[in-house]
C-alpha cells in the first residue's frame, strides 16, 4: 500500500504515470465521459486548516469518480477533544477507502499514515503541498513547459518551496529558488533535493536576488508571504520581502512566453501584482482547476496500487 505524503516518496516514472492518468481523466471529463473509477469508494477528508481549492477539488473529484467524500473538520472529530491520532487513524481507516488530511503538522500526518490501513494523501502540511505541485506540473505540461523547464520560485522558503525542490530534483529540472535572507527552505529538505539531483541531473540553486532567479525562466512561481498561522509575523514579513513581488518588471526578465503560477489565495500587491495575476502569462486559474483533475489521478493511482 502506498501513501501520498511527499513527492520524495515517488520516482520520476511514477510521477509521470500520475500525470498521464490525470490528463486522460481530464480529457474524458471535458468530452462528457464520467470515469467511475472509484465507484462506491469513500474518501475521508480530515481538515485541521481552512481550505477552498483543496476541499472543493477533493470532494468534487471523488464524487465525479463515483464515490463519496466525508468532510471532517477537527471540530467534528474527537481529535479536537484530545483523542490520540493513532486511535483516530485506526478507526477512520477501518470505515473508508482513502483519507486526505490537511494539517498543521507533517508529524501528525506521518503518525496518521503509520496507523492507517488505507492510503493517506497529504492535502497540505507545514512541510509539503505535493498535490498542489502535481497540479502545477500538469499545468506546465499543458502549456508546453513540461520538458526541461527552467523554473524560478520567488518568495518564502515554505511548504511550496519544499515541494518545488522535490519535484524539480526528481524530474531533472532546473530550479532557481530566491528567498530573502533568513527565509531559506529547510536545510534537510534542500539536502534531500541535492541528493535526488545527483541521479536526475537536476540543477538546484538557492538565491537571494529575485531578478537573478527569473532571468530567462520558463516558469515563474510564487506563494503568499504570510501563511496560515503566521499572522503575527505579517508586518515584519512585509518589510523583509520588499522587492520580491512578482510584478510586470520582474516578470519581464523571464522568457517572453513564460507562464506564471501561484497556488492561491493570492494577495494582490504583495507577492504578486494585479497586472501579472490578471495578465496573459498568468495561468493560475487553469492551475487551480487542475487540482481537481490531478487529485483524481492521485486517488485512482493509489487505488490501483492496492488492487
Amino acid at each position: 500500500m502506498r501513501h501520498f505524503l511527499s513527492l520524495k516518496d515517488f520516482t520520476k516514472q511514477e510521477i509521470e504515470e500520475m500525470i498521464t492518468l490525470s490528463l486522460d481523466i481530464k480529457k474524458n471529463l471535458k468530452s462528457g465521459k464520467r470515469d467511475l473509477l472509484l465507484n462506491g469508494k469513500t474518501l475521508a477528508m480530515i481538515f485541521e486548516k481552512n481550505s477552498t481549492r483543496t476541499r472543493v477539488s477533493f470532494e468534487a473529484g471523488i464524487y465525479q469518480l463515483g464515490g463519496v467524500g466525508l468532510f471532517l473538520s477537527d471540530k467534528d472529530l474527537q481529535l479536537g477533544r484530545g483523542e490520540e491520532m493513532r486511535d483516530t487513524a485506526r478507526v477512520i481507516s477501518s470505515m473508508v477507502d482513502l483519507v486526505v488530511m490537511r494539517t498543521t503538522s507533517h508529524t501528525r500526518l506521518l503518525e496518521f499514515s503509520e496507523y492507517s490501513s488505507v492510503p493517506v494523501i497529504n492535502g497540505l502540511s507545514d512541510l509539503y503541498h505535493p498535490a498542489q505541485l502535481l497540479a502545477d506540473y500538469l499545468t506546465m505540461v499543458e502549456c508546453g513547459k513540461g520538458e526541461n523547464p527552467v523554473i524560478a520560485y520567488v518568495g518564502d522558503g515554505n511548504n511550496m518551496a519544499h515541494s518545488w525542490l522535490m519535484l524539480a530534483s526528481i524530474m531533472g529540472f532546473e530550479l532557481r529558488l530566491a528567498t530573502p535572507r533568513g527565509y531559506e527552505p529547510s536545510v534537510t529538505i534542500y539536502q534531500d533535493a541535492l541528493s535526488f539531483a545527483e541521479e536526475s541531473g537536476a540543477h538546484i540553486v538557492l538565491l537571494s536576488d529575485p531578478r537573478e532567479a527569473v532571468d530567462g525562466a520558463d516558469v515563474v512561481a510564487t506563494d503568499t508571504w504570510t501563511s496560515m498561522g503566521q499572522e503575527e509575523e505579517k508586518q515584519q514579513r512585509m518589510k523583509d520581502f520588499k522587492g520580491f513581488c512578482v510584478n510586470t518588471k520582474l516578470l519581464s526578465y523571464a522568457k517572453d512566453d513564460a507562464i506564471f503560477l501561484h497556488c492561491l489565495p493570492a494577495y494582490r500587491g504583495q507577492e504578486v501584482s494585479d497586472r501579472v495575476l490578471e495578465g496573459s502569462q498568468s495561468v493560475v486559474f487553469l492551475e487551480a482547476e487542475n487540482r481537481l483533475h490531478v487529485q483524481k489521478g492521485i486517488m485512482v493511482w493509489l487505488e490501483q496500487k492496492i488492487g
